[in-house]
């Protein structure tokens, strides 16, 4: 079973092209990283024993990713409280500094890493929450 990551950014946000790439390296990101922030005060876990068998076939593999695409905060915001008790699930808010005129935004959402399969049945094309490649 192959496993993946899905990486969700806000359409219509019309962010210049290096913001998009960063708020989807945050979403990606933020899996590890809110990983290892739970592993990291405990010395006697290691971190292979914390991963569950999907993640550390995504992490052992080759950290596959797809990116899809919402067109508003509604719908982002909603497919995270969808998903979020069924995945792991990162929402990323953007402090605004560069662009969107100093206002924290929500940009992008991380999914998982999971089994294809499983994500497919909210996210894929006939999902129950179908999204477009971005």
């Amino acid at each position: 079973m192959t496993v993946k990551q899905v990486i969700v950014i806000r359409k219509d946000l019309k962010m210049r092209r290096g913001k998009e790439i960063a708020q989807g390296a945050h979403a990606s990101m933020a899996f590890m990283s809110r990983k290892l922030q739970k592993i990291l005060p405990y010395s006697h876990v290691t971190p292979s024993h914390y991963f569950s068998t999907w993640e550390r076939e995504w992490i052992d593999g080759d950290f596959t990713k797809i990116t899809l695409q919402v067109n508003s905060e509604k719908e982002l915001l909603d497919l995270y409280n969808n998903l979020k008790d069924k995945f792991e699930c990162h929402l990323i808010q953007d402090k605004g500094l560069t662009e969107f005129g100093g206002v924290p935004t929500y940009t992008a959402l991380g999914i998982g890493p999971h089994y294809s399969h499983l994500i497919d049945e909210f996210v894929g094309p006939e999902g129950k929450y179908p999204l477009k490649l971005y």
